[in-house]
């Protein structure tokens, strides 16, 4: 019998996978609902899911173009600024000069409150979803350059010498043996910067718009609306936790030779 077949094939692979978490949040969800039921918490405190999940349902499309929005946001933000990480951690791993002339102001970069760099970029570019995408693109970069700068100089000295010994050029090693290597140091970095991403694109959404979970959540805040705001916080964990999920599956799928 083959292991696939041992091991009950993709679907019950996939059950293995997701049932503990599912499990999870029934409990979770029972636990809610019955506390706040029984101890009588007043609704202006922490409502009961069943109230939060009717006053989503009564803005069900509104929340669905908000999630929409901020989805669009935060994958063009996570994109753009792992590729530029990437791009930043190669050059710095390859040129020492310029890793001391700029890595510096990096770290500077990130010292920056996010609200601060946020309104500099919404007076630049306008109230614009390319703000948003800008913004998130700034709280993603940072973590995806350190990390493929660290993968990068991690890999063993003596793999590369021996690639060397064969007459294999710089470029074949960064392809075959470096960036490999580095992969699975990245992934990490790409994990949090999915969630890094939803969070900057959720606070350019602040600075004003129509639609986005950033903008219901600001409204929802003014009008002291809790159990739309719940509503606003689930949605905001869903789609944070599907982002996440997504990037490990691909992580699984695509970095094969990682450590756990």
């Amino acid at each position: 019998m083959s292991a696939a077949r041992a091991s009950g094939g993709p679907a019950a692979r996939l059950w293995q996978a997701v049932r503990l978490p599912i499990l999870t949040v029934i409990i979770l969800a029972v636990l809610w609902e019955g506390i706040t039921r029984i101890f009588a918490v007043p609704a202006s405190f922490f409502p009961p899911l069943s109230v939060v999940l009717a006053d989503a349902a009564s803005v069900w499309s509104y929340l669905l173009r908000s999630t929409g929005r901020t989805f669009l946001e935060t994958v063009l933000g996570f994109l753009t600024g792992s590729a530029f990480g990437i791009f930043c951690g190669v050059v710095f791993a390859y040129s020492r000069n310029l890793e001391r002339a700029l890595f510096p102001l990096f770290v500077v970069s990130q010292t920056i409150p996010v609200i601060a760099f946020g309104a500099l970029v919404i007076i630049w570019f306008g109230n614009t979803i390319l703000s948003k995408v800008i913004i998130a693109f700034y709280v993603t970069f940072f973590p995806v350059t350190v990390n493929t700068h660290r993968g990068l100089l991690g890999c063993d000295p003596q793999k590369v010498a021996l690639m060397k010994s064969f007459g294999a050029g710089e470029w074949t090693i960064f392809r075959k043996l470096r960036f490999p290597t580095a992969l699975p140091v990245i992934a990490v970095a790409l994990r949090l910067g999915i969630s890094l991403s939803l969070i900057g694109a959720i606070v350019g959404e602040w600075f004003g718009d129509t639609v986005g979970l950033g903008v219901m959540l600001i409204q929802a805040m003014y009008t002291e609306a809790v159990p739309r705001l719940w509503a606003i916080i689930l949605a905001c964990g869903l789609l944070g936790s599907a982002l996440y999920a997504v990037v490990s599956l691909f992580e699984r799928k695509f970095i094969w030779w990682r450590q756990d």
